[in-house]
């Protein structure tokens, strides 16, 4: 084990790969935990399928460096879908469903009639943390970092925010600005971490720490750090054994995740019975 380590870390490309995926992880873990307890889990599935459009759009049209152009539509998507949801007027999984199936196809409609579905297109689908350039893991440790030092900053509002929303506006806290703030910070660490884990497993790294640890954890503070933890154990052992016996790093990732929460339950079910 510890020669394939070794092994492993005398690769840069493998050393970029754990440096972005540790940072990703612990983002989605950290926003997860919102997300989930605000029963908005589903959107980082629905931004994802957004994300993939735009960016399949500004592949085929040549852009250089098209997740500079998905962050901002992403990000205006988020706002969107939880104005929509907010309203009442349409269901939140309603609107989910409907601006991400519209967004995929027509990112998929705009490619086929264009370059067709390229490497880089098929990366962004499926995952390829192991082909990532220069410039997106410049952008991806920035945009993790600004992620953790916001999330830091406004812990304590965006713990309110997440529990009682109405009491948070009944104490005068702008409620919406906080909630927007959750929502942009999902929807960049959606698409930075596309690279990593694809359209199709991206939700899952935000989903599955969450659920995990509130398997065992009732207090948000353990919950969080737990999260975190669990996210970034899972990332480092998937991408282990995705080097070691040759498979997909995003799949081994996930199937790492389901593992450990498979774990907790089985734990939580003793401590509890």
């Amino acid at each position: 084990m510890i020669q394939t380590v070794i092994e492993m870390m005398s690769h840069v490309f493998i050393q970029r790969a754990i440096l972005v995926g540790v940072l990703i992880s612990l983002c989605a873990a950290l926003l997860g935990v919102n997300l989930v307890l605000k029963r908005y889990s589903m959107i980082g599935d629905g931004l994802s399928h957004v994300g993939f459009g735009v960016l399949t759009i500004a592949t085929a049209f040549g852009a250089t460096s098209p997740l500079y152009i998905a962050i901002p539509c992403v990000a205006l998507s988020a706002i969107i879908l939880l104005k929509i949801g907010n309203n009442g007027k349409i269901k939140s999984d309603s609107s989910i469903a409907l601006i991400s199936s519209s967004a995929l196809a027509i990112g998929v409609a705009v490619t086929s009639l264009t370059t067709g579905m390229n490497t880089d297109v098929c990366n962004f689908m499926f995952g390829s943390i192991l082909a990532m350039s220069q410039g997106d893991v410049i952008l991806s440790v920035i945009s993790s970092i600004i992620i953790i030092i916001l999330f830091i900053v406004y812990y304590r509002k965006l713990f309110v925010v997440t529990f009682d929303e109405n009491f948070a506006k009944a104490s005068g806290l702008k409620a919406n600005r906080y909630t927007n703030i959750i929502a942009v910070l999902t929807a960049l660490i959606i698409v930075i971490g596309m690279r990593m884990m694809g359209v199709m497993l991206i939700s899952s790294i935000i989903i599955f720490p969450a659920i995990s640890s509130m398997r065992i954890f009732k207090n948000f503070k353990k919950v969080v750090v737990s999260s975190g933890i669990i996210s970034i154990v899972s990332f480092l052992i998937g991408i282990y054994l995705a080097y070691l016996y040759n498979i997909s790093t995003g799949a081994m990732i996930v199937i790492v995740n389901l593992v450990l929460f498979i774990l907790f339950s089985i734990i939580d079910k003793i401590i509890h019975d």
